[in-house]
């Protein structure tokens, strides 16, 4: 228990941070580990009318209503079959939970200043919002997303009347 706390200190001071990384449509992403509530599997959700296209439902969570939403279809990609892979990562964003449906969870890694790059700016960058950053680990390419603007306040306010994070306690 001790080593662990020696462990995290050191990454602490060394100005790494964790990302939980994923795969989605055949890329690398990841979202920084401390805004990650739990990971989930993929389990059938609640529609709820009038929502936008990739705001799939929601679920309840241990009593706590969380709005999911297929990653695939927030970036435009093909929606894709369900399979033993697919996972529901449980973010906590502003205060309230928010499930992101993902091809499959990867690893957790740390990366340190020396790893990151800006994203190349170019016209018509749709994404451009989400993205916090690229890494560059073990030879892949990896695409770091900032989740509070990903899944953004107002949508989870359209899709449900989602309970505050303190309320599931």
């Amino acid at each position: 228990m001790q080593a662990a706390r020696a462990m995290e200190q050191k990454e602490t001071t060394s100005g790494e941070e964790q990302f939980l990384t994923f795969r989605l449509h055949g890329q690398d992403y990841g979202i920084g580990i401390l805004k990650i509530q739990e990971i989930k599997g993929w389990d059938k959700v609640t529609p709820i009318p009038n929502s936008p296209a990739y705001v799939k439902g929601v679920l309840n969570l241990r009593g706590v209503i969380v709005p999911v939403i297929d990653l695939r279809l927030r970036f435009g990609l093909p929606e894709a079959e369900r399979d033993i892979f697919t996972v529901i990562i449980v973010a906590n964003v502003n205060g309230r939970l928010a499930g992101i449906v993902v091809d499959a969870v990867s690893d957790v890694i740390n990366v340190g200043a020396a790893h990151l790059c800006e994203a190349p700016e170019y016209e018509g960058q749709e994404n451009r919002e989400f993205i916090k950053g690229l890494a560059q680990v073990d030879g892949k390419l990896l695409v770091l997303l900032d989740v509070d603007r990903l899944v953004n306040p107002d949508s989870l306010d359209k899709s449900a009347s989602a309970a505050p994070v303190a309320a599931a306690r």
